[in-house]
């Protein structure tokens, strides 16, 4: 706002254009203002903007390209005929001055105090930028002709060399030089996105409320679905196979589990019948037949008798003899084998597993158990 007060359309009354020749002249001020308050010092303030990263002496802290300073600038000196300026500022989060000054060789700023750069430059040979012509390279164009011949032809190799490369950017650029279909591309792919991104997360609520899950889910990748297929190839029997193995397991298993068992119910249980076996008395023929285990095998009282042994029976009583004889011997061994025919060995186990048998009935002895 300053410069505009001697732009302004107010003439006091006692302005003379003669005498004055301006306003500015008339208030003896600059237009300049306080940016010129050492001008005659060669010094002129201006806005300056930082040109690149870097960091405070006196802070140590960063400053970022683009922030702006009230400079102190003057000139130093030439490069040839390009003026070399320089630039003094304070920093804004401390006491320190920085000085920066010009470099028209390099068409770069130098810091010359106060500050240190951050490196992040680059050769522009190695990255195929355009170099600036040195002042003896320029002298020996203007004044050697065969020189200059020469580099010429080196500039038109040069220039069909990149010649494809630049015809590629510029097709590239003609591609996308209509803004509006670039802007409906855009938008396109955008909702395409959006909606992509809203079905997923559609599926992860859906996955969240089924499992009572209460933490965010991460993107499924191909790898994921890579491993869930090869590890569904390899899953478990399911429920009702389970099921239907131990059925199985159970129907054809024996019951009365050996002593080499691998759990430790089956041993307990085979040590108790141990017990029971070693320390039971041994009962009366006429009672029945007695297993391995203490079990009793005895005829049913309401089962009738088989006609074979009742047959026998009868044909003893009436063959009975004194005692002593040999008819009687036979009668006894022929009670023996009744009752041997009524224990088969191979129809222990069927007859266990089937109660309806009406010939006899399990009956467990324990007469000689530990509890009387």
């Amino acid at each position: 706002m300053g410069e505009r007060k001697g732009q302004n359309k107010y003439y006091p009354p006692d302005f003379n254009p003669e005498k004055h020749g301006s306003l500015n002249r008339y208030h003896n001020s600059h237009p300049l203002r306080e940016r010129a308050r050492k001008l005659s010092q060669g010094i002129l303030v201006i806005r300056f903007e930082m040109p690149y990263n870097i960091w405070c002496d006196g802070c140590k802290n960063h400053i970022g390209m683009g922030v702006r300073y009230n400079a102190e600038k003057k000139k130093v000196g030439n490069y040839y005929t390009t003026p070399i300026y320089r630039f003094r500022m304070k920093c804004h989060l401390c006491v320190n001055y920085i000085e920066m000054q010009t470099d028209p060789a390099n068409c770069d700023y130098v810091i010359v105090s106060g500050a240190s750069r951050k490196e992040e430059r680059w050769d522009m040979e190695d990255n195929e930028q355009v170099l600036t012509t040195e002042h003896e390279k320029k002298e020996k164009l203007e004044t050697d002709a065969m020189f200059r011949l020469e580099h010429g032809e080196a500039d038109r190799s040069t220039l069909k060399k990149a010649l494809p490369t630049l015809s590629h950017i510029q097709e590239a650029q003609n591609a996308w030089k209509d803004d509006f279909a670039l802007n409906s591309m855009l938008r396109r792919h955008f909702r395409e996105k959006k909606k992509a991104m809203q079905e997923e997360e559609e599926k992860d609520q859906a996955l969240q409320a089924k499992a009572s899950l209460d933490i965010p889910l991460v993107p499924e990748s191909e790898d994921d679905r890579r491993l869930a297929a090869l590890l569904r190839l390899h899953t478990l029997d399911s429920y009702e196979d389970k099921q239907r193995m131990k059925r199985t397991e159970i129907i054809h298993r024996s019951w009365f589990p050996s002593a080499q068992g691998p759990s430790a119910s089956s041993n307990k249980a085979s040590s108790v019948l141990k017990k029971l076996c070693q320390g039971r008395r041994p009962p009366p023929s006429s009672t029945g037949t007695v297993g391995d285990l203490g079990i009793v095998r005895r005829k049913s009282r309401d089962v009738p008798e088989s006609p074979q042994c009742a047959a026998d029976n009868s044909l003893s009583e009436e063959q009975r003899g004194p005692p002593g004889t040999t008819q009687g011997g036979k009668t006894s061994e022929s009670k023996r084998n009744c009752s041997d025919q009524a224990l088969p060995l191979g129809s222990f186990q069927e007859d266990l597993l089937n109660p309806n048998t009406p010939n006899a009935s399990l009956v467990a002895d324990y007469s000689d158990s530990e509890s009387e």
